[in-house]
Parts: C-alpha cells; structure tokens; sequence
C-alpha cells in the first residue's frame, strides 16, 4: 500500500501547512521482510578451490575416520582412538588419556584456539572461515551432491523456476535422500565419538542386534537434523546472520590484514569490451587515481546498470547505501575502460553472494573463489591475473605494507609460548595421584600396647594405560611408622585403589605431628632402585597431620 500523495504540497495563506506523509511500500502479503533469494554458487576451479577440496577431504577424513581407528588400551585389549567417555570421566586421544583432573588443559587448549584465531585473523583475514569451518565444509559436500543431482547453476535456477513435474520431483528428492544419509552418517559419528562407535553400530536398528537408548538416538537424530538444515538450507544465512566471528571481525583487522580485494585502480570504469584490446598496464592509460576509482566503484554500485547485472547474477550483493544519490556513469570509449568486463562471475561463484568489488564486507569468508574466477577471465582476455587478489588495503591503496607488526609479532610469541606450555604440561603431567583420606569416626585409637593408632584411606590412581607396581612408605617423626611396614601394590592400567591403613606412635605420643606418606613408582625398578628414587624426590608425597591424645 503506498500513499497517492506523497509530495508535500504549499500551505494555503493563513492556513498550517500540511503534513508530509511519509509512502510505505509493503509487499502482497503485508509482511516488513523480504526473504532473500536462494543463492546458487557457480562451480570453479583454481588454486584456491582445490586448497577447498584437499581441506574438506582432509577434515572429514579425520572426523569420519579416527573414531573406527583401534588403539591399545594397555592391557591387551583396544579401544578407538578417539573417545570422549563421558560416563567414565575420561577422554581418550590417541596414546593419551585425559582424566578430570587434567581439565586445565582443556581450559589451556582453548585459549590456545582462541589465541589461534586472533593470530591468523589478523594475519591473513578469515581463513578458519574459508577453509576450515564446519559450515563452510558440510555446505562444501552438500553443494557436491546438489550439482551431482540436479545439474550446473544454470541447470539448478532453471530447474527452481520449473512447475513439478516427474523429473524435478526425482531430483529434488533424491538430493534430499543422499543429503539425509550423509546427515545421519554425521550424526552417528558425532555420538560415535562418546559411545564406543562400534557398539553403536552393533546395536543399530534394523542393522544389528538390540537398539539405541534414547539419548542415542535424540542425538543422532539432532545432530543429523541440524546438518540437513544448516548446510542443505541456511547455508551462507549462517556466516551471515548467525555466526558472531562475522560481527566481531572488524576488531581484529586493520589496514595490514591480508584480505581478499579488488583493485579498482586497474579495474575501473568497469565494462564490456572485444577481446583484443591490451590490460590497463598494457596501455597509455595506465592506472587510476584512488579517488576517481573508487568514485566508479560508488557509482556502480548503485547505477541501475550494476543492479541489473547484479540481479542476473542471482547474487544477493550488499550495496554500499540504498538511499545514497549517486551520479550514473558514464559511456567510456573501449580505450579509456579499465581491466573488470563486468561479466559478475565473481558474484556468480561466491558462496555468500556478495560483490567483491564493493571493496571488503562483513559477509566474505575469504574462500577464495572470486580469485580463481577473475584469474580465468583474466586469461582468457590476456589480461595479468590479480585484478582480484590476496593483498592487503595499504598495499591495493599504493601504500607501504607491514605484514610484520607488533601486533602480530605479540600473538604469535603469546600463540607459541602457549603451545609450548600445553605440550610440556601434557607430556610432563603427573601418571600417579594420590589423595589420603583420614578415618571420619575417630581422630585417634589407643591399642592393647600403649600405642595410638590413625586410621587413614590411601587413594591411588594410576593414570597410565599400563600396570604399575607402587611402593607405599611413610615419613614420620618420634617412631611414628606405618604398621607392617613399607609395602608394595599392584594397580591395573586406569585402575583407582583404596587402601585402608593404619599408622601407629609408640606410648607417650601426644597433640599434632606431621607424616608424609611417600607412593614411588616400582615399575622396571627393584626395591634399592625404589629407595634411591624416593630419595631423589621422585616418589610423590602427601602431607597429612597425626593425631595423638592432648596432653
């Protein structure tokens, strides 16, 4: 509904003057919102792409496959190399093993990522967004199976603007048949990675014996669920509107940032042309000045020209103001016209749908893919490649670039000293714990003799996924002494042992002494070794308080 009079009229002498109504446009259904139309990502090869493809065979390879790769447990038996046992608090990595009380690596491996991020943000733009999203790789494999059913762009927006006939509905479904197989393989693999993989699909339906409990298959189905939906429909909505990273990006970017861009000082003004006629580096004309560059990239962005070739794009490119005025361009002679053809096959094969000439936007995900496509135009018109390129803004700008900056140089010393500590802390970490608990019902005992008597509960946990053999001896003063003397223990690999002990104090001992209770490990070591490691501080010591009668 728009209003009929929307220009304010003149006031009549001695009368207010009228209001100037303001026209509001609503579309048929009376709804504030447009939906966006469905982006179809033309398919390219180059350099960058296949750095896409290795990427995604690379990180669903691992994800597909580590959770069937069998591991020695230790104890002659296997497990799966990667195993996240929720039940049993413990998380399995290949040869190493994770307990509770080693969550501080957890916490230190993912200021590790976050450190990460900002370190190559920074560097080289969003390459985690590119190349190693999650999004950005499940989208990868569902667009494969998209093309696979039902054809190239062209073939696909041909195929939306068909009524259903037998053909689409065979296509249509068949995509959606291979996407929900592919969903539910990624399902059961993500539950794979918590319950022993291999018993999940011993037990699944109508393929082994048994069934799923519940939660296995609410997760399973969520997961696949959420696969299907957000690679199959949301796709760059996701990178878009609700993935933060694209919001917060700005913060870490500045003028040095390797991004993705367009050089409008070779490329503009824009336009078709015959084959033949030489680069701008060729010709008299040589490059732009920045100002009247970018003046062309404004122009043509909101010309009507532009939008018409943007919509024959099918892309949805953000413009740079849509209440903006700006002058339309002009007709250029083919000699003043600069590299760009305006053919839009950047805007054809990006998979967010943007325009890469508008200059950077929040929506790129640096995949690379306008790269790859501009490079092959550019050979086809004899033109030198990089009129779309990796560079930075100071260098597209024809100024000087410092890749290296302090910011830089202070995440990647943070970044390095960080994984230095996690490898020294994993590989350093201690394979033995041991916590002493006294007896809660009496502080002390008086025995037929004369001697007081602690009960204490000895606790063991042998970390490694081997036996251990530990000696278990005791350090006090005044005659205090384990009753029976030093002794040796045997722990299964992971095994937890409680020991119920007793120290003794000969008559006469009274009020508070300190123990220390000493636990070494015996394991390829006889007794004299043991003693002689235990003196070289590498038994593990616990301190704990003997408790006598009060004088």
């Amino acid at each position: 509904m728009t209003d009929p009079d929307p220009i304010p009229r003149k006031a009549a002498p001695g009368k207010p003057a009228p209001r100037r109504s303001i026209p509001l446009a609503l579309d048929d259904g009376g709804s504030m919102y447009v939906s966006e139309a469905k982006i179809h990502p033309r398919d390219v090869d180059g350099m960058f792409q296949r750095l896409r493809t290795v990427a995604v065979w690379w990180l669903l390879g691992m994800y597909y496959l580590f959770a069937w790769i069998p591991w020695s447990d230790g104890s002659g038996g296997s497990r799966q190399a990667v195993l996240f046992d929720l039940p049993a608090r413990k998380f399995y990595v290949f040869g190493l093993n994770f307990w509770p009380q080693d969550f501080v690596y957890l916490a230190l491996l993912l200021i590790i990522a976050g450190m990460a991020l900002f370190f190559f943000t920074s560097l080289a733009g969003r390459l985690w967004c590119g190349y190693a999203c999650p999004q950005t790789v499940w989208t990868e494999v569902f667009l494969w199976i998209e093309r696979w059913c039902e054809g190239d762009r062209a073939k696909r927006i041909k195929l939306d603007a068909s009524p259903w006939t037998r053909v689409k509905v065979l296509r249509r479904g068949g995509k959606h048949v291979l996407w929900l197989v592919f969903a539910l393989w990624t399902g059961f693999t993500f539950v794979g990675y918590f319950t022993p993989i291999r018993e999940l699909a011993a037990h699944a339906p109508l393929a082994g014996s048994g069934q799923w409990s519940g939660w296995e298959t609410f997760w399973i189905l969520f997961y696949a669920l959420a696969t299907w939906g957000n690679a199959g429909f949301l796709r760059e909505q996701v990178c878009k509107y609700m993935c933060p990273y694209a919001r917060f990006q700005s913060a870490m970017f500045d003028r040095n940032t390797l991004i993705i861009a367009y050089d409008p000082m070779r490329g503009e003004p824009r336009g078709s042309r015959r084959k033949g006629l030489g680069s701008v580096l060729e010709r008299a004309r040589g490059l732009l000045d920045k100002a009247t560059a970018y003046d062309y990239v404004f122009r043509a962005a909101h010309h009507h020209t532009a939008a018409d070739n943007l919509v024959a794009a099918r892309g949805n490119t953000s413009v740079l103001d849509p209440k903006a005025v700006a002058e339309p361009l002009p007709s250029f002679e083919p000699a003043q016209l600069g590299d760009c053809i305006d053919c839009t096959i950047c805007v054809q094969v990006c998979p967010t749908g943007i325009d890469i000439r508008n200059g950077l936007q929040y929506e790129c995900i640096a995949c690379g893919a306008c790269i790859d496509a501009c490079d092959q135009v550019m050979d086809k018109m004899g033109y030198p490649r990089g009129l779309i390129r990796y560079s930075t803004q100071n260098a597209i700008d024809g100024r000087p670039t410092r890749v290296l900056r302090p910011r830089i140089v202070l995440y990647g010393v943070l970044l390095l000293a960080l994984l230095a500590g996690f490898a020294w802390g994993v590989t350093h970490r201690s394979a033995l714990i041991v916590e002493v608990l006294r007896d809660r019902n009496a502080l002390y005992r008086v025995n037929e003799g004369g001697g007081v008597e602690n009960v204490y509960t000895l606790k063991l946990i042998n970390k490694t996924m081997a036996p251990q053999r530990y000696r278990i001896a005791l350090d006090g003063p005044d005659g205090i002494h384990l009753q029976g003397g030093a002794r040796t223990v045997q722990a299964a690999a992971e095994e937890v042992l409680n020991l119920p002990l007793v120290v003794e104090a000969p008559p006469g001992v009274s009020g508070k002494r300190e123990v220390r209770w000493q636990v070494t490990p015996l394991t390829g070591r006889d007794e004299a070794a043991s003693a002689a490691a235990a003196a070289a501080d590498d038994a593990t010591e616990v301190s704990v308080n003997f408790f006598g009668p009060i004088p």
